[in-house]
């Protein structure tokens, strides 16, 4: 019997970007979803990984504090493998794979082991951390040369790779990766082969990230010290267009930039406020608290949801989550939304309004305050008695809604269609971090966020890192002062959008004073 050779899979080696998720290549994106296994460095974002199928099995390759995870030959040796075993690799490496990124020794071992192999460009550092910190690498009346080098060799060493002398005498820009160790030996080789000591000099830690922080200085500050030390991962700048970043800076314009802000929803709903969070500049500390697990529905239930005009008047929500599910179910169950048009609808607010309004329906009520019971006190001098209502919900839903119109004569049917249950799993280090650094803002957008954070009983080593304190609303509110939290702000506007604003308007406030 002939036995077929095993198909060989593909490395694809692709350039993770400079470190914000939204430079990442649209191709780049494509291929970490598709991917079998992943294989990342240090500077790869961790939200980047979030794009991979729950199938795919990622794997730390990188280096920090000078201690690898794998050394370079076992990475290429593990590429091989796993390509030979028919699977799809992406390599992915911070910036672009051939600037630095030993890419080009990655793509000759898979040369010479006849892998198929394909590289994907990324946005390098070396370009995009001086734009976001209002640097033009060049400029008509400043520099008309780049040279970008590495500086991760000591120039004070016997033989270099970098020609230091020439360096020091060509004009325009120069850019220095992976320098920041060593930037006063490189700064005082600099000088000795002739560098003017006036020459600006950018220092960009953390660059195109909501920490990212810029130093400007001379070279001859940096050969005196006088400056506050910087640490890896930074991007240094020298050169006349480093004078225009006093002109041109925008990143830390930005409302939110310098502030970090925890957020404590579900892992879906916290990378939804955050990014909102960050386009305003914020720092982000996703720290989900909770997780919505749905909950099948009964033989009855069935039954009543694929005839429910026969069985029900209204249809209160009293949470977007909610919203989603119930049509989840009844869309599944009866494919047209039509079945409803006899049935009036309330919301909670407006945030429930809108995912109602996706499924082109009409709400006939919205209370002025979002909480459920002013939901129910919409129905006072209203004549319900004998109407149906029905409820879909949490498990953990207050039963002060359904007493309220019950006394009103109604008869109040409530569905438990989720349950929240504590969130587990910490992939992106939030809590580490947390303990570790603190944060500016804590938001709150539901009581059973507040419930499920006290339990995870995090500290940090200063009482002064502790965060301020914002809540949607007045359940939010309650349940917190109930844990003897004092709340900083409660938000006029019981909305996600609200609770953003109502952080906007304090720090800005905080700005002032």
């Amino acid at each position: 019997m002939e036995i077929k050779e095993q198909s060989r899979g593909k490395v694809y080696l692709v350039g993770a970007g400079p470190g914000d998720p939204s430079l990442l290549t649209l191709k780049a994106k494509e291929l970490i979803e598709k991917a079998d296994i992943l294989l990342y460095d240090y500077l790869c974002n961790p939200e980047i990984l979030d794009w991979a199928s729950d199938h795919c099995t990622k794997v730390y390759v990188g280096k920090r504090a000078a201690k690898a995870a794998y050394s370079q030959r076992e990475i290429e040796e593990m590429l091989i493998a796993k390509a030979t075993e028919g699977q799809l690799v992406v390599r992915l490496k911070g910036g672009d794979p051939f600037l630095f990124g030993r890419g080009g020794e990655e793509a000759e071992a898979l040369k010479r082991a006849g892998i198929d192999f394909e590289i994907v460009p990324g946005v390098s550092s070396a370009l995009a951390v001086p734009a976001y910190a209002g640097i033009p690498l060049t400029h008509r009346n400043w520099a008309s040369m780049l040279t970008i080098v590495t500086g991760h060799e000591d120039p004070q060493k016997g033989t270099t790779a970098v020609d230091w002398e020439a360096l020091a005498q060509i004009k325009g820009t120069k850019v220095i990766l992976m320098g920041v160790e060593r930037l006063a030996s490189i700064a005082h080789s600099l000088l000795e082969r002739g560098m003017n000591p006036q020459t600006p000099v950018a220092v960009i830690t953390w660059g195109t990230l909501p920490n990212q922080k810029v130093v400007t200085l001379s070279l001859e500050d940096i050969v005196q010290g006088r400056h506050p030390g910087f640490d890896p991962p930074a991007v240094i700048v020298m050169g006349e267009v480093v004078r225009l970043r006093e002109e041109l800076q925008w990143f830390e314009k930005r409302p939110l930039y310098g502030q970090r802000v925890v957020v404590t929803r579900t892992k879906e709903g916290s990378a939804r406020i955050a990014k909102k969070l960050q386009e305003l500049g914020a720092e982000v500390l996703e720290i989900p608290t909770i997780r919505i697990v749905p909950i099948s529905l009964g033989d009855e239930q069935i039954r009543r949801l694929k005839k429910i005009e026969a069985f029900y008047d209204w249809l209160l929500f009293t949470s977007p989550t909610g919203v989603e599910i119930f049509f989840g179910h009844y869309l599944r169950l009866t494919g047209d939304i039509r079945g409803l048009k006899g049935i009036k609808i309330g919301a909670i607010g407006l945030a429930t309004a809108q995912a109602i309004g996706r499924y082109h329906l009409a709400v006939e009520v919205i209370p002025e305050k979002f909480t459920s019971m002013d939901l129910a006190r919409c129905f006072l001098g209203q004549n319900i008695e004998g109407k149906h209502f029905l409820l879909p919900r949490s498990t953990m839903a207050d039963e002060g809604i359904v007493k309220f119109l019950t006394s009103l004569g109604a008869c109040v049917e409530q569905w438990a269609l989720y349950d929240i249950q504590p969130e587990t799993e910490d992939v992106r280090g939030g809590r580490e971090k947390f303990q570790k650094e603190g944060a500016d803002w804590i938001l709150f957008a539901s009581a059973s966020s507040v419930k499920y954070w006290s339990r995870l009983n995090l500290s940090c080593p200063d009482t002064s890192l502790l965060p301020k304190i914002i809540s949607i609303g007045p359940q939010t509110t309650r349940a917190l002062q109930d844990l003897h939290q004092e709340v900083y702000r409660e938000s006029k506007i019981h909305t996600i959008d609200g609770l953003i604003e109502t952080l906007l308007e304090e720090v800005k406030r905080k700005k002032k004073d």
